[in-house]
């Protein structure tokens, strides 16, 4: 079942409502006659690899950093549970995914190379010496 609406996940991208798809099935866990009796648990799917809303350079981040998430024809599936209703739990997977995605494509910062000062290094050489004392004073005396 295709969604009518987008969903917005950053101020660059949007994913079209056509290229999302639900599914509905039972839930677990609270909510008594209602859980055995209706489908409330909503789980909302997106083929990363077939959507035109991200550049391919952002499917990569996508991929890489959603790797164990995305299924191995590449859809990533999103569920919740938690509500009785099944708008409600709808509404929280869209949120969800949009919050995963959001973050997946946060370019990493650059790591900038430094140098550790003389004081820290001659910290680190000092507390190697005070722990070699240490253990060597933890020895048994030899008496030759």
């Amino acid at each position: 079942m295709p969604l009518a609406d987008d969903i917005p996940v950053n101020d660059q991208v949007t994913l079209p409502g056509h290229e999302l798809w639900l599914e509905f099935s039972h839930a677990s866990g609270p909510g008594g006659q209602n859980v055995n009796k209706l489908s409330t648990r909503a789980t909302l799917c997106w083929s990363v690899d077939a959507s035109g809303a991200l550049t391919p350079e952002q499917k990569r981040r996508v991929r890489t950093r959603l790797r164990s998430r995305i299924s191995v024809d590449g859809v990533l599936r999103v569920s919740s549970s938690r509500r009785r209703s099944q708008l409600a739990n709808r509404r929280e997977a869209e949120r969800r995914l949009a919050e995963l995605l959001a973050e997946a494509l946060q370019k990493p910062k650059p790591r900038i190379p430094t140098k550790p000062s003389r004081a820290s290094q001659e910290r680190r050489l000092s507390a190697k010496k005070r722990r070699g004392d240490l253990k060597r004073a933890r020895r048994a005396v030899r008496d030759w």
